[in-house]
């Protein structure tokens, strides 16, 4: 693949993780080629959408006075650190369904960062959100339950950053994935299994090629009128590399959870909680990140077509 040779010391466990990830990569475009060939599918129009899952704020502010004179307080309240703590996000989708077909392009980004400043110390900045995704979806539905659709799933993908820090560069990885989803359902957004190949190009030179498998999902549930659960997220297990470098993840999953009430119109405000835990390979522990807040969207669609 792209000239790079994966280095696998045995030929019993990790071979066969490999020959089940290669399955899941060409399983996609032999079911393609068949249902294609015997598609008898009615010629039914064609939808373009413009789907704005969420553009947001989430905001939260600390701010202490007089601090200086309760350093002995056992009230904790009056001597704590003043804090600022912004995210910004953008998630939006070109959709396009025609018969079986479902092609979704998005983009989403957000950024987010928490400024601290202690007692009689300077103030200090750190980021806690900072991606950028590009992501372009295409589904195929052989089958159709009772309203969930499912059949093969080929997916593309370019994740990277608004700004390197000081001590890395700026993430870049490109990213394939193909197997199998359910899709297209009043809840069930997307749910799919796939094999992965990913081109990590962060570090100049110490690119790496790796093979892994992920479980991904979005989710949507109207608990009444103008009250929404949604979720979305991914599990990502890397079986493969083709060199080692230290950051490389062994496995990655992300999660969040959050209900929308609509206050006015297309905005909304709700709670959220996002929770993030990876492993690398040159570390002996995993890392976590956890955050609870409130947040508010603008929430839409615009028919195109």
């Amino acid at each position: 693949m792209l000239g790079y040779v994966f280095r696998v010391n045995t030929k019993g466990k990790e071979l066969k993780k490999i020959s089940l990830i290669s399955l899941f990569l060409l399983l996609p475009f032999s079911v393609f080629a068949d249902e294609v060939a015997t598609d008898t599918a009615t010629d039914t129009p064609a939808t373009l959408d413009l789907v704005i899952r969420r553009i947001g704020l989430e905001w939260s502010k600390t701010e202490l006075k007089n601090e200086s004179h309760y350093q002995e307080s056992p009230v904790s309240a009056l001597n704590a650190d003043s804090q600022d703590f912004v995210k910004g996000f953008f998630d939006t989708a070109l959709e396009y369904k025609h018969d079986r077909f479902q092609w979704n392009n998005s983009l989403f980004m957000e950024y987010g960062e928490t400024k601290l400043k202690p007692y009689d110390e300077p103030a200090t900045v750190s980021e806690n959100a900072d991606d950028i995704l590009f992501s372009s979806n295409l589904d195929y539905a052989c089958w159709d339950f009772s309203g969930i659709k499912f059949g093969p799933t080929i997916r593309g993908a370019y994740d990277t950053e608004f700004v390197a820090r000081d001590d890395t560069p700026r993430q870049n990885i490109a990213r394939a994935n193909a197997g199998l989803s359910l899709f297209d359902n009043k809840v069930i957004k997307s749910l799919y299994l796939t094999g992965v190949y990913e081109y990590d190009f962060t570090y100049a030179g110490e690119q790496t090629a790796k093979l892994a498998s992920e479980l991904g999902w979005r989710l949507e549930y109207e608990v009444r009128k103008g009250v929404k659960f949604s979720s979305n997220g991914y599990y990502r297990k890397y079986l493969s590399y083709s060199d080692y470098v230290a950051t490389d993840l062994t496995y990655d999953f992300s999660a969040i959870v959050r209900m929308d009430t609509n206050l006015w119109g297309d905005l909304t405000m709700g709670p959220y909680a996002q929770y993030r835990r990876a492993h690398a390979r040159g570390a002996d522990v995993y890392g976590s990140n956890f955050i609870m807040g409130i947040s508010f969207n603008y929430i839409t669609k615009f028919g195109l077509k």
